[in-house]
């Protein structure tokens, strides 16, 4: 596995986790390690994002890196060829 392709996985884990002790947190408000778990998965997913985005670019629009024309740039992802 790429390691691009890695990092992305690490992150849709973490946003996972951290949307899974939301939840918990909303029948739970005062559970004070959940909220400092969740806040840690906080911190990890932006420093995990900055990590990514400053590699390979924006993950969305509306990531902070994301410039109007930062779509545009290469390459496309057909010019990509898969080591596999």
């Amino acid at each position: 596995m790429k390691e691009q392709d890695a990092m992305r996985r690490r992150l849709s884990a973490l946003q996972f986790a951290a949307w899974e002790l939301h939840l918990f947190l909303d029948s739970h408000p005062n559970n004070i390690q959940a909220a400092a778990r969740l806040a840690d998965y906080r911190n990890k997913i932006e420093t995990l994002k900055t990590e990514y985005e400053e590699k390979y670019g924006p993950l969305n629009l509306t990531s902070r890196t994301a410039s109007r024309w930062a779509w545009i740039t290469d390459p496309w992802p057909w010019d990509v060829q898969e080591d596999d």
